[in-house]
């Protein structure tokens, strides 16, 4: 079975909640830092050091845990490649389902074959059966926390008992909505964390640096010097760094985004026990909702309006299931009107 990654409607107008971006944009301060670019810095290749301090810096870790990446989808791919490299066909890649699709179809091109494990009921993290799946071919697990689609965080003792239990493959925690809330596996500190855990965060979330493709990898030097061997010298650009550094110099407007979000779900939240719709809170800049037989009709209903989310109703893990990214409270507001018109038949 061949795993692709699904290719996503990006409309050029309306509200685009449906691949939870920072929907109020990145930081002013980041076109101001570049707008200080030069001809001559677009024409050399670009230095790192600088990028890699600050970075490690906000994550509070040693320089040489850190790796750049352009997008946190070539360190998904990094990590996939590595972790096949020098096994058999038969090495196995386990993901939990419903789940980001870069992760199958990353692992699929590297050459492994993927297990797919369903979360257990009320979308918590199966633990004991991923420690059932775990096997001799086993070389590499995804892990999201937390978890996109469902926003729901997987517990740290649940991702590092699995680590032990998978010693000899490469566990990748996928740390994309962290910002939002959860708990890091960063905050346990390097001798806590088993050495084939590796950690991805991206700034297109939290950051709003999507289309400028800024990602990181954190993880034990030994375990990165293998993923280092898969990831181009230069393909984080000088626009990225760039823009990363000014955008982790703004906490204030970082910390207004995060506000917002959390405001937003709260919106949501409301709106769905009005609209008796089931969902589940999140601790990501989304929430997941059951629509079942509406699914369809709210996604064209939506889209009509000129907003856009995110229908994930067809997949056989989540039937009749949305995603809708929260954000700028105003869009949230726009969404939820919207939404009420769809559903209670107002003109």
């Amino acid at each position: 079975m061949a795993h692709d990654y699904e290719r996503v409607l990006t409309p050029s107008s309306g509200l685009r909640l449906h691949l939870n971006e920072n929907t109020a944009g990145c930081s002013p301060r980041v076109l101001d830092a570049l707008r200080t670019l030069t001809r001559e810095n677009a024409a050399f290749y670009p230095d790192y050091e600088e990028t890699i301090a600050a970075c490690a810096r906000h994550l509070k870790v040693e320089p040489d845990r850190l790796q750049l990446t352009n997008g946190l989808d070539e360190g998904i791919l990094a990590c996939s490649v590595a972790a096949m490299r020098g096994t058999s066909g038969a090495a196995e890649a386990l993901v939990v389902v419903p789940a980001f699709d870069m992760y199958a179809a990353c692992a699929d091109a590297a050459g492994a074959r993927v297990v797919e494990l369903r979360h257990g009921d009320d979308w918590q993290f199966p633990l004991e059966g991923a420690l059932r799946a775990v096997g001799p071919q086993t070389r590499l697990v995804f892990v999201t926390t937390p978890n996109n689609p469902t926003g729901r965080t997987i517990p740290r003792d649940a991702i590092l008992t699995l680590a032990r239990a998978a010693a000899s493959a490469l566990v990748f925690v996928d740390e994309a909505y962290i910002d939002f809330g959860g708990e890091s596996i960063l905050d346990l500190g390097e001798s806590a964390v088993p050495p084939n855990i590796i950690v991805g965060r991206t700034f297109a979330k939290a950051y709003g640096l999507a289309a400028v493709r800024a990602g990181v990898l954190i993880g034990n030097p030994q375990t990165l010097t293998q993923v280092r061997r898969t990831v181009p010298p230069f393909s984080v650009n000088i626009f990225a760094t760039v823009a990363l550094k000014a955008a982790l110099d703004d906490n204030g407007y970082y910390t207004w985004y995060l506000d917002q979000v959390r405001a937003s779900k709260d919106l949501l939240y409301a709106a769905f026990d009005r609209l008796n719709v089931r969902y589940w809170k999140s601790d990501a800049n989304f929430v997941f909702a059951d629509f079942g037989d509406d699914a369809r009709r709210v996604v064209e209903g939506l889209s009509a309006r000129q907003i856009h989310v995110r229908d994930k109703s067809r997949d056989p893990s989540c039937p009749g299931c949305l995603r809708i990214t929260s954000g700028v409270v105003e869009h949230t507001e726009a969404c939820i009107k919207a939404l009420e018109e769809v559903l209670c038949g107002a003109a």
